[in-house]
């Protein structure tokens, strides 16, 4: 069932060259001059937010950061492709999916500030918060899925993951109930080729798509770092997913070009000569060489993009140094959905020990 392609599929090139693909390129059709600067602007936003949040940890403002720089294009194009009503279930790198999803600059480092349980409502924006436990998304993600199938809402839900959780169990488990209940959730791994110092290679043996045979459900490998090209195939298997034919298996061939977090040096395990090819695909670039190449990228447009993304990192700087530190006692709420007499027992511990004199 697994799409048959020889490589990867692109709609652009690295030097923004477009590729002929009737196919794929009728499923981004809709995408013109303006639809395209907006793809470009979302890449250049989040690449910024990232950039400044990486550096709010190193000046000691966040404890740890995920970065995602590379990996912009796989995000913003799958990002752009869902509907308002579709759920997002992330990991904890998909940082421009949520502002694509709305989620305000304000709101994206509250968790890893140490001040909050969450960073969004999720109810706002249809997206779950950062997931820390390596693939237990695609388990929510499945489960949200064929709920909603069987209330007969016709949505889809997507769940985000990396190549290194594929090795896990709960992928696994996700992939069989999706595939033998028809649920209508999208797999959309970002091989991004390192899950922390590992290769790809050391978590399977051939490419990462083909799990999605052994599933019976459709599988697309995608460049990663081609935004329209990522639209195209998560539109088609979000579509697939509404209108009843199941779950799809994408892999988005990407790399990430920083550290796995902000607690991690790729120097130790990666060669120079990697990131130097990698650099050559970078996904702003090409989107960048794509508009130039039609006409579209002027330096009255760039400075419009650099105005808006200077405002956002002004926004995510500004909001993270000026967090306030929460009430000692609001760990507790929200643990649970409802009472749970672990939980209220710990908070009459620790009550007991603040009114004691003790140290928050």
């Amino acid at each position: 069932m697994r799409i048959k392609q020889p490589y990867p599929v692109q709609l652009v090139q690295p030097d923004g060259r477009r590729v002929f693909d009737p196919v794929h390129a009728a499923l981004v059709a809709d995408v013109g001059p303006r639809e395209l600067r907006a793809l470009y602007t979302d890449l250049v936003v989040t690449r910024r937010i990232d950039v400044e949040a990486t550096a709010l940890q190193r000046q000691g403002q966040l404890g740890l950061w995920p970065p995602l720089l590379g990996q912009e294009a796989a995000q913003v194009g799958s990002a752009h492709a869902l509907k308002p009503d579709d759920y997002v279930f992330g990991s904890y790198r998909e940082t421009a999916v949520a502002y694509c999803r709305g989620v305000p600059p304000e709101q994206l480092t509250a968790l890893w500030r140490g001040v909050a349980h969450h960073c969004w409502d999720p109810d706002e924006v249809n997206m779950t918060n950062a997931n820390i436990v390596v693939g237990s998304q695609a388990l929510h993600a499945t489960g949200y899925a064929y709920a909603a199938q069987l209330d007969g809402a016709e949505i889809a839900t997507i769940a985000y993951f990396g190549d290194g959780a594929t090795s896990q169990g709960d992928i696994a488990e996700a992939l069989g109930f999706a595939s033998a209940w028809t649920a209508p959730v999208v797999f959309f791994c970002q091989n991004n080729q390192w899950a922390i110092s590992e290769p790809v290679s050391v978590q399977s043996r051939g490419p990462l798509v083909q799990r999605a045979d052994g599933y019976g459900m459709p599988g697309v490998q995608v460049d990663g770092n081609d935004v329209l090209a990522v639209m195209a195939v998560t539109r088609q298997a979000l579509e697939r997913a509404r209108t009843g034919g199941g779950p799809t298996f994408i892999e988005a061939i990407t790399y990430r070009m920083g550290p796995h977090t902000t607690a991690d040096d790729p120097t130790r395990y990666r060669v120079a000569a990697e990131m130097e090819l990698w650099g050559r695909r970078d996904p702003i670039d090409r989107v960048r060489a794509l508009l130039e190449r039609e006409g579209l990228y002027d330096e009255g447009f760039a400075e419009e993009v650099a105005a808006v993304a200077d405002d956002v990192a002004r926004r995510v700087r500004s909001a993270t140094i000026n967090a306030p530190d929460p009430e000692p006692m609001s760990m507790f709420d929200h643990v649970y959905a409802t009472d749970h007499s672990l939980v209220a027992a710990e908070r009459a511990q620790f009550a007991d020990y603040l009114a004691e004199g003790g140290t928050p």
